[in-house]
């Protein structure tokens, strides 16, 4: 168990082109759900669960971003800004390594949240999070809990709730829900470039350092207009 993280990185840099045609004047973080942006779903559990500083990278429609986040006094944010080169998921928090600080952290993506929107699944998150033996702890979604999410699943676990990888295993019972706790030491060695985090991820994998928690809620990914719509419904039917 480690303590509820304190600071949480959120990636709301990406260009949102699934999105389309909606993104051709929004980025996606600040596109509407049920009268609430994207943005607003992902981060109040994490504001709920104790988050003070939230560092946010941008760079599609920096400026909405920004003007959207001088809005908010509930937690302070800090913006790691790539407007001049959108740096992938490992590369972003490489770039916002100096302000993440030396105790684990929250990474969130912003098209996905579970309902009901609350924050115990972080909680408990915390709890399952040991960082002396693990590097990242994925909290995972049961694939067929979910809604606007079409794969075949991302990974599986072992009893020790290791993940383990999905070369070769066919369809998998979880999808990564967006949510994790890692350290911000696994990018101390890195150089500021872009790359995906995944090339990390295989690493932790093969060495037995990456786990998953079962995430126990209704999953909600929100990646194109079609489960937009499908998510707009759903809520208006089973989200009050």
């Amino acid at each position: 168990m480690t303590e509820v993280p304190h600071t949480a990185m959120v990636l709301a840099a990406g260009l949102g082109r699934r999105m389309l045609p909606i993104t051709q004047v929004k980025p996606k973080p600040l596109v509407e759900i049920s009268g609430r942006p994207l943005i607003d779903w992902v981060i109040e559990p994490l504001i709920k669960v104790g988050v003070k500083r939230i560092v946010v990278n941008v760079h599609y429609f920096a400026s909405q971003l920004k003007d959207y986040f001088v809005q908010r006094s509930d937690v302070e944010i800090i913006i790691s800004d790539e407007s001049e080169e959108l740096l992938d998921t490992g590369g972003a928090l490489t770039l916002a390594r100096r302000y993440l600080g030396d105790i684990p952290i929250f990474v969130a993506n912003t098209d996905a949240f579970w309902f009901p929107s609350d924050e115990l699944p972080l909680l408990e998150l915390a709890r399952f999070y040991d960082y002396n033996a693990m590097d990242v702890a994925l909290l995972l979604a049961d694939r067929f809990r979910t809604l606007g999410y079409r794969g075949d699943g991302d990974f599986s676990i072992n009893e020790r709730n290791e993940i383990i990888s999905k070369k070769n295993t066919g369809p998998n019972p979880y999808v990564y829900s967006g949510y994790r706790i890692e350290h911000p030491r696994i990018y101390d060695n890195e150089s500021v470039r872009k790359f995906s985090v995944l090339e990390k991820w295989h690493s932790f994998i093969d060495k037995g350092r990456m786990f998953g928690m079962p995430l126990d809620r209704f999953w909600l990914h929100v990646g194109d207009p079609v489960a937009l719509e499908d998510s707009t419904i759903w809520l208006s039917c089973y989200g009050r």
